[in-house]
């Protein structure tokens, strides 16, 4: 496999990941500009993350049944359309819907993680895939910083039209680079979702899904409220400097190919447990030193490092079953992950309404302590089967 294709497909991965978040630095913006409450525009990362996951669960799949890159490249431009909407979107219903849209297409990160694992030799797949997947991270907190600065210099639909650009443009050169694929299965639709619902009784998938959906959760309760902690006082901060924390995370997110070669080398369930953590212990800090801007860095290194390593840990434990079903099985993966971000979208408003910071970092920690249970219960029900 052609090292200029791997980073191809990391930057692939980050780009059209990086369209869901784009909007989180420019709540605020959004709010002011479309007359909306901060309860309404909260609904723009929760419908992202809920398309997200629907993608994830209707549409990624058919990489076990369809030609990929042809398939990639549909979905990509689909996505530039979907922006292109959001960019025009007169109120926030508009923007709402929209966002349900972009993230329902932005789904391409979930079909080229497993083309990569499928071209890589298997002694280094771990390493591919955290490479690909660092790419996918970076590309998330990325989008914070550079949209931050976007929406403070050019107003928020300017953010949307750069991006809808930009996916045409890597649909163009996807298209020209990528080699073709053949499709793993032979059958129908329905028989392909079908088999979709006996590969959940898999308790490798189980764990990950839930310790993956919990880990993202928590990861989404800090960065949906940041910018609502950051304009008060003593920080009295706005879009580009709150972007700006992207930035910082991306020390954490270069962990990806470390925890790869670790799941390679040792054991991918001792990489998950590091990962969570790593993560609990980020919201401690930001519970005890959020309101000291040095307490903010750490915690944003510490949750990018935690949630990178169990992110990638967890899909080398998936990759770790037949090959054949690794689009389905990274689907549902992804989908459950999504939930867990929709969910942490969700209730991070609801904290941070309750109990302000306070509220925030309480709802990460419970959602930590429900993917650091699961880990260990869904272990032991394997171990008995």
């Amino acid at each position: 496999m052609k090292r200029n294709i791997v980073w191809l497909m990391a930057i692939t991965s980050g780009a059209a990941a990086a369209n869901m978040y784009y909007n989180q630095p420019l709540l605020a913006a959004i709010a002011q500009s479309l007359d909306a409450s901060v309860q309404d525009t909260g609904l723009i990362p929760t419908l992202s993350q809920i398309g997200y996951a629907l993608g994830n669960l209707l549409i990624v799949p058919l990489g076990d049944l369809l030609e990929r890159r042809r398939l990639i490249v549909t979905m990509l431009t689909a996505t530039a359309l979907a922006l292109g909407i959001a960019a025009l979107s007169p109120n926030i219903t508009w923007l709402i819907v929209a966002s349900l849209l972009i993230g329902t297409t932005t789904i391409v990160p979930q079909i080229t993680v497993p083309f990569a694992a499928l071209l890589a030799p298997p002694q280094v797949r771990g390493k591919v895939v955290g490479t690909v997947m660092s790419g996918l991270l970076i590309g998330i907190l990325l989008a914070r910083t550079v949209s931050g600065f976007v929406g403070a210099e050019f107003g928020w639909r300017a953010m949307y039209w750069i991006a809808s650009g930009f996916m045409l443009v890597l649909a163009i050169a996807l298209f020209c680079l990528l080699p073709k694929s053949q499709p793993a299965v032979i059958m129908s639709y329905q028989q392909l979702m079908h088999s979709m619902l006996k590969l959940l009784r898999e308790p490798v998938l189980q764990k990950a899904s839930l310790t993956g959906a919990m880990a993202f959760g928590s990861f989404s309760v800090f960065w949906s409220t940041l910018v609502f902690f950051l304009e008060q006082p003593p920080y009295n901060y706005g879009s580009d400097i709150a972007g700006l924390f992207g930035l910082i995370g991306v020390v954490g997110a270069a962990a990806a190919p470390m925890a790869g070669r670790l799941a390679d080398k040792r054991s991918p369930r001792l990489a998950v447990a590091i990962g969570l953590i790593a993560t609990a212990f980020s919201f401690l800090v930001f519970w005890l030193f959020g309101y000291q801007l040095w307490g903010l860095i750490v915690g944003v290194i510490l949750l990018d490092l935690g949630v990178q390593v169990t992110t990638v840990s967890n899909q080398a434990l998936i990759y770790s079953l037949p090959e054949e079903a690794h689009s389905r099985l990274n689907a549902l993966f992804i989908t459950f992950y999504f939930v867990g971000g929709a969910l942490g979208s969700f209730l991070s408003t609801y904290g941070w309404n309750i109990w302000q910071w306070n509220g925030v970092c309480a709802t990460g920690l419970l959602m930590l302590i429900v993917a650091l249970i699961g880990l260990f219960i869904i272990r032991e029900q394997r171990q008995k089967t």
